[in-house]
């Protein structure tokens, strides 16, 4: 196929590999959303009815498979036929309801009301116990829904209508769940409830977060061992499990050690690279082929990359940008610099980012016309495209997740030369440590530690800094520039141009593969401050 691409060829090619879909998932027309979605078999584990929670990292795809299975139908259909091919999943689609229980727009109390009423983690128990009531209303019986009339009367906005017509219903709301339970066995149906963006309860209040959190781990770990056939799929941020959920029960400790993680392996984040790759278009799918890749069609997910490690996919980062990342193996090869300058200080790598940098590189190589094909990419096209990779995931963690990451960056501007030392670090975050962390609306914002030494920790923890074999705190490549850092030792951006950007810039060994320092993560209390 190489012989017959022509420099126009390889223009459009470019062009469409500029428009992957990154940030697109909430917006995507159903059938895009389809085959775009990568069902891996460990993400499948969290479709078993035992699995309550299904954690991990930001970035990792936990809103993906919410939607996935809440929001589309055909779709969840489609990853449950794929599940149940292992033999391990005993659930059909025809026997399984998907009932989205937060983010619950109207049908769930806002921010205000939430702080008014929600003082204590017996009270968020009590408030998750009758939003579950709500939100099954249609599938409890006639006479005993009409008992529990009074509680579905109020609007969700008037929350403390809502609770006080719980203490006083004369039928218990328990009472009724197990009745559905009862009719759900017969009749061999399940019920799921989906909680996700748990990291938005409360605005940026982040003990009634925390409550919340709490709150609702707590209930669900009373009642799943009481019902079988109504079950949670609860979405939760890794470092919001282990600093909020835990609670210290025996039925928690069985919920937790039968968490599913969400996390990539190389062979899962480049199949899912290929896989959004060969499903934008027809030409690139056979670009793929090109590089000796083969896939499986499914009418709903479309193409699916048979990839059983990642090898199998390096031809293709080959094809696209060469072997090297400049004239020879001394600059490292293309396939260990795109997976290792995308993970964090735990060594993670998100789809996002993965996706986001081929789009920029794509964008960024548009008008060249001087590569021979099949080549798409300049490898310095993929340098300058990491910068607008960590400088998004750095400005979306502050609009969204982590706003007082606005106030560490600030800090930061006292010492933007990477790695510190520990007192180092410490020294530049006490700077104004009373002072403002965030902007605009978000002023009053503190940060998710009460002294500096902490947040140091949490930074860590997060995987926005990593913490060396010589206990010196660096910061990976992902948000070395979204930070305004740079690494010592580095070339500086000044008069060098895009192309010369330095994040690039880091220790390799001699098969220029980056030389990550041993990941340590510091124990984090359970019982620590409410922080997200």
């Amino acid at each position: 196929m190489s012989r017959r691409l022509t420099k126009q060829a390889c223009v459009e090619l470019r062009d469409q590999l500029s428009d992957l879909g990154y940030g697109q998932a909430e917006g995507e027309p159903p059938d895009l959303f389809a085959r775009r979605l990568y069902p891996i078999p460990e993400h499948l584990r969290a479709l078993d009815p035992n699995v309550v929670l299904v954690i991990g990292p930001r970035g990792s795809g936990k809103s993906e498979l919410f939607n996935a299975f809440f929001k589309n139908e055909e779709l969840g259909e489609a990853a449950l036929r794929r599940a149940s091919r292992t033999g391990r999943l005993r659930i059909q689609p025809s026997s399984t309801t998907w009932k989205p229980a937060y983010p619950g727009r109207t049908a769930f109390p806002d921010t205000r009301a939430l702080a008014r009423h929600v003082q204590s983690d017996e009270t968020a128990k009590t408030l998750w116990y009758v939003m579950l009531v709500r939100s099954l209303a249609e599938e409890i019986d006639g006479d005993l829904k009409s008992s529990l009339s009074a509680l579905m009367e109020p609007m969700a906005a008037d929350l403390a209508s809502v609770l006080a017509a719980e203490k006083e219903l004369s039928t218990s709301p328990t009472a009724a769940l197990d009745a559905l339970e009862q009719r759900l066995e017969r009749e061999d149906r399940w019920i799921f409830m989906g909680y996700d963006e748990l990291d938005t309860l409360g605005g940026f209040d982040w003990e009634l977060m925390a409550r919340l959190v709490r709150g609702l781990v707590a209930f669900w770990s009373d009642y799943s061992r009481r019902w079988q056939r109504i079950r949670a799929k609860i979405f939760l941020r890794s470092d919001l499990f282990r600093r909020h959920a835990g609670m210290g029960t025996a039925d928690f400790a069985k919920l937790a050690a039968n968490r599913a993680e969400l996390s990539w392996s190389d062979t899962a984040i480049l199949g899912m690279l290929v896989k959004r790759i060969a499903n934008t278009s027809d030409a690139l799918a056979e670009y793929c082929r090109g590089a000796r890749l083969s896939f499986e069609q499914d009418d709903t997910l479309g193409l699916l990359p048979r990839i059983e490690k990642p090898d199998a996919a390096f031809p293709l980062l080959e094809r696209f940008a060469g072997e090297y990342m400049g004239a020879g193996r001394k600059k490292g090869y293309v396939r260990n610099w795109v997976l290792d300058h995308l993970r964090d200080g735990n060594a993670q790598i998100s789809p996002r980012t993965l996706v986001r940098l081929f789009e920029q590189a794509a964008q960024k190589e548009a008008p060249n016309r001087t590569l021979h094909p099949p080549k798409l990419l300049h490898p310095t096209a993929l340098r300058q495209a990491l910068d607008d990779v960590s400088h998004d995931h750095v400005t979306q963690a502050v609009s969204n997740e982590w706003p007082w990451l606005e106030g560490v960056r600030e800090r930061l501007r006292g010492q933007r030369l990477v790695p510190w030392s520990r007192p180092e670090i410490v020294s530049l975050l006490e700077n104004e440590w009373n002072g403002t962390w965030a902007s605009g609306t978000n002023a009053h914002i503190r940060p998710p530690a009460e002294r500096p030494e902490r947040l140091v920790d949490y930074l860590v923890e997060l995987g926005i800094f990593r913490k060396r074999s010589d206990d010196r705190i660096d910061v990976p490549d992902l948000y070395l520039f979204g930070l305004d850092l740079r690494r010592k030792g580095g070339v500086s951006r000044k008069g060098l141009g895009a192309a010369a950007a330095c994040p690039f810039l880091v220790a390799t060994d001699l098969s220029g593969r980056f030389l990550r320092a041993p990941v340590s993560t510091p124990a984090v209390s359970l019982s620590a401050p409410a922080t997200t």
